[in-house]
């Protein structure tokens, strides 16, 4: 048999791809932007094309769609849409999170689901992926109403997650409240207590120390380790960081502690900046305890103000951390970026620069770090939790962080590695891709088709 060319075999999957999912958008663009690395790898590897590895990683071994019924405080009947994308486990149990808000559709699952391979891969940690989630918008909702969808999801989800199958944990609009009450349902449900069917749970019944830090602190992480890798570090350097969660609040928080400042957060409903450097105990009150919005900040801190609308990406700054959602960083913002002397980009949300952008870091000489490699951190620590619930062991938040910063350098070194290997050294994006590629490749490889 003869077999295509890498060049063939990429734009005949690619074809299959987009006929399959039409209408699917963001799992297109995260399919297009791994497939257009992934050249210089199927030419070393043509076993690969011979076996059909990318015919079968670019389809879900499972794709679930549901019906959440749940009533609100009013006692009317609401319905909302539930979804879990089982991608593939040729590693591990299918890992990857929840998201509850109302712009999740089958598309935005699938892409998170995809990305989701290649960034477990990179942990090391043998965790195969999947993600999941409902158009349910947990925000303005009480405890009780959160409660009783939280139920309802779990009706459904019970059936296909256990600790060696598929094992859940949180995301955008999935926090220690909204795990708590899934695993409440899950334990009733089986009359099992299995903590290690979800991680992200609260550390006094089997939750990790340093979880809730881990994306933001990992994604700091890691652009360290690009600087360094360039020869400087954080210390001293000024940080853009959007969105105002966890992921960037603790990404404030790790860059503060390495000598950095960061000046702006933000939300839907426009941002704030602090030349000073963003108060963390006033942002965590604001966002984790009140809930409220991010012009509440500028209103109590005097010195920094707020911005109506916009894009915080007009502040320059040096190091920049997108942490907010997909393609929140265009190409206009990649310029604005450019000419304000950023030097680095490392990705806290998943696939948030869209590819012209990335295009445009690039051919700056920017240092860019995708989130598939980047934001790996939360994922990781949540393996260190089920490693922990198996062992019926605890660890401290020390020892947490030190495991969780080691992953992050040997994430980097494989992906710098793999850039080096394949023709384009400092090209992140090709080398995370193909890094994680090669390894879920060979034990699909090894372990037949299925």
């Amino acid at each position: 048999m003869t077999l295509p060319t890498p060049e063939a075999h990429l734009r005949a999957v690619a074809e299959i791809v987009e006929h399959r999912s039409q209408g699917e958008a963001e799992f297109l663009q995260s399919v297009h932007e791994v497939l257009g690395t992934l050249t210089p790898v199927l030419a070393e590897h043509p076993d690969f094309i011979e076996a059909g590895i990318l015919d079968r990683l670019v389809e879900p071994e499972r794709q679930l769609i549901f019906r959440v019924p749940w009533t609100d405080d009013d006692n009317r009947v609401r319905v909302n849409r539930g979804f879990r994308v089982q991608f593939n486990s040729a590693l591990g149990p299918f890992k990857g999170g929840l998201r509850f808000h109302p712009t999740v559709n089958l598309s935005v699952i699938k892409f998170l689901g995809f990305e989701q391979i290649f960034k477990n891969a990179l942990t090391s940690q043998r965790i195969g992926a999947g993600k999941g989630g409902s158009d349910f918008d947990p925000s303005g909702k009480s405890d009780a109403e959160v409660m009783r969808f939280c139920q309802s999801f779990m009706m459904e989800l019970v059936h296909h997650i256990g600790e060696d199958t598929d094992v859940p944990a949180g995301d955008i609009g999935v926090g220690a409240r909204e795990i708590g009450y899934l695993f409440g349902q899950y334990r009733r449900i089986t009359q099992r207590y299995e903590s290690g069917v979800f991680t992200g749970k609260g550390v006094g019944w089997g939750g990790a120390e340093g979880r809730t830090e881990a994306t933001g602190y990992g994604a700091v992480f890691f652009a360290e380790e690009m600087l360094q890798r360039a020869g400087r570090g954080i210390e001293g350097l000024r940080a853009v960081v959007s969105g105002s969660g966890n992921v960037a609040t603790y990404a404030i928080e790790k860059i503060h502690q390495l000598g950095g400042t960061a000046i702006t957060a933000s939300d839907s409903s426009g941002y704030i900046v602090d030349e000073a450097g963003i108060d963390l105990a006033l942002l965590k009150q604001i966002k984790e305890v009140e809930r409220a919005r991010i012009s509440e900040y500028a209103e109590r801190r005097s010195g920094s103000h707020f911005v109506a609308g916009g894009s915080v990406w007009d502040v320059p700054g040096q190091v920049a951390l997108p942490c907010a959602t997909q393609n929140e960083l265009n190409e206009d913002h990649a310029r604005k970026l450019v000419a304000g002397g950023v030097l680095a980009v490392a990705e806290g949300a998943n696939m948030p620069t869209t590819p012209a952008g990335i295009e445009i870091f690039q051919q700056a000489g920017v240092l860019f770090g995708p989130g598939k490699a980047a934001n790996a951190g939360g994922v990781a620590t949540s393996a260190l939790e089920m490693s922990q619930n198996a062992a019926r062991s605890r660890w401290d938040r020390e020892k947490s962080e030190s495991r969780l910063h080691d992953i992050m350098r040997d994430v980097h070194e494989a992906s710098y590695v793999a850039s080096e290997r394949y023709g384009r050294p400092g090209d992140y994006v090709l080398g995370a891709n193909s890094a994680a590629f090669v390894t879920v490749a060979q034990a699909m490889l090894e372990q037949g088709v299925i």
